[in-house]
């Protein structure tokens, strides 16, 4: 008989993993979810000469869409840079 930390396999960690995951995804997309039905009021948004008009919710959700799109522009170029920088040069 021992008294030592159980050892899990890999496959009961990732079983582990996935329901935390699931958990955090299920609460993240009921806060969404809350927000959305409690900010429905419209609300514009001007931009030089482009106007939006919209509920709350749904402009919120296409700002961090753009977030999203512009994030993932801005590491995909410091990547590109970064790999360019550090190859080394053909002999």
């Amino acid at each position: 008989m021992t008294n030592g930390p159980s050892i899990r396999s890999p496959g009961e960690i990732g079983g582990v993993m996935r329901f935390i995951q699931a958990v955090v995804l299920l609460a993240f997309l009921g806060a969404v979810g809350l927000f959305a039905v409690q900010n429905t009021e419209a609300i514009t948004v001007t931009f030089w000469t482009w106007k939006a008009t919209g509920p709350v919710a749904l402009l919120a959700i296409a700002a961090y869409f753009l977030g999203m799109l512009s994030g993932w522009t801005v590491v995909s170029f410091f990547r590109r840079s970064l790999h360019k920088v550090s190859e080394r040069p053909a002999d």
